[in-house]
């Protein structure tokens, strides 16, 4: 139960990766400002979690059973909160998909738009009418960069989050009105349990219906180049979860969180031409024409990173 003056923060998604890292970092805050709710679909998976949170873990963290792809489960789960009341929505669920995009079913599709945009949608209505009568409240949506600019093989999970940016940058204008805000945690590569164990299926699947020499791209091009991004600009979760934090904390919360500084170049490229062909462009070079050199490019943002930009992002640090 919540103490007086604490703010009570609903998590999704916290099993592991980013919603365990919030989830820990926010229950295990010295002033003890926060009051957690943790949910996961299955509380077997909950031993990580409550490992990690220690001392926290009974005093200002509680788990709860939710599947934001239930209508029924996302009710029953706000239904038993005290007074439904929550401070803070952290919106965290979501589920990967990569590979050519012929060679994806349609029920797969669907399954990820389930969960990473109508799982928000979910939340967000059971929870709004609650923050919106009381004239106060802050959502937030862990979504990424790929909701800011496509990337080749990232087709479906990337139209998933840009329909979420859509939805939240709409939602933000009207909230103004209720003193909610809405703000956007955009990371880049994020090493996590389920990034490794996503690439590893990938790179073993057969993907039936595509062409050999997308395939061939699939596996020569994409493939490596994701393993030198993830390598080379990659974030852990706790990074995250400190820039969720400072967002939380900020007196004016922004919209859009980059988490990342090294990637302010490349989502700048979109902005930078109205047609947007250069930041198509330079992808397609990115992809096919850098190959081996890659490692390179990333050692280049990293030390551009260091002056100017880093002021272009919310850095964990």
């Amino acid at each position: 139960m919540a103490a007086e003056g604490q703010r009570v923060v609903l998590i999704t998604g916290c099993s592991s990766g980013i919603g365990l890292a919030i989830a820990v970092m926010l229950a295990r805050d010295e002033r003890k400002r926060y009051y957690v709710l943790a949910t996961m679909r299955d509380l077997k998976r909950k031993d990580k979690l409550v490992e990690a949170a220690g001392d926290a873990y009974g005093k200002t963290l509680s788990l709860l059973t939710l599947d934001v792809c239930s209508d029924e489960s996302v009710k029953q789960c706000v239904n038993s909160i005290k007074d439904r009341h929550i401070d803070i929505l952290i919106n965290n669920a979501g589920v990967g998909l990569v590979g050519p995009v012929e060679a994806i079913s349609l029920d797969n599709m669907k399954q990820v738009f389930e969960t990473n945009f109508f799982g928000v949608v979910r939340m967000i209505k059971e929870v709004m009418p609650d923050m919106k009568r009381r004239r106060s409240g802050h959502i937030m949506v862990i979504s990424s960069v790929l909701g800011l600019h496509g990337v080749a093989f990232n087709d479906v999970y990337s139209a998933s989050k840009f329909a979420t940016e859509g939805l939240c940058e709409a939602l933000a204008i009207q909230l103004l009105q209720f003193n909610v805000k809405v703000s956007m945690i955009e990371p880049g590569p994020v090493n996590t349990e389920f990034e490794l164990k996503l690439m590893t299926e990938v790179s073993k699947k057969e993907f039936a219906g595509a062409d050999p020499e997308t395939l061939h791209h699939f596996r020569t091009c994409y493939l490596p180049t994701q393993v030198n991004l993830f390598k080379g600009l990659g974030q852990t979760p706790e990074d995250i979860a400190k820039v969720t934090k400072k967002v939380i904390e900020s007196p004016r919360p922004p919209f859009r969180n980059l988490t990342n500084p090294l990637y302010t170049p490349i989502v700048a490229l979109k902005y930078a031409d109205e047609t947007r062909s250069l930041s198509v462009h330079t992808f397609y070079h990115m992809l096919y024409n850098l190959g081996g050199v890659m490692h390179v490019s990333v050692r280049i943002m990293k030390f551009l990173s260091f002056g100017w930009l880093r002021r272009r992002a919310i850095s964990p640090t």
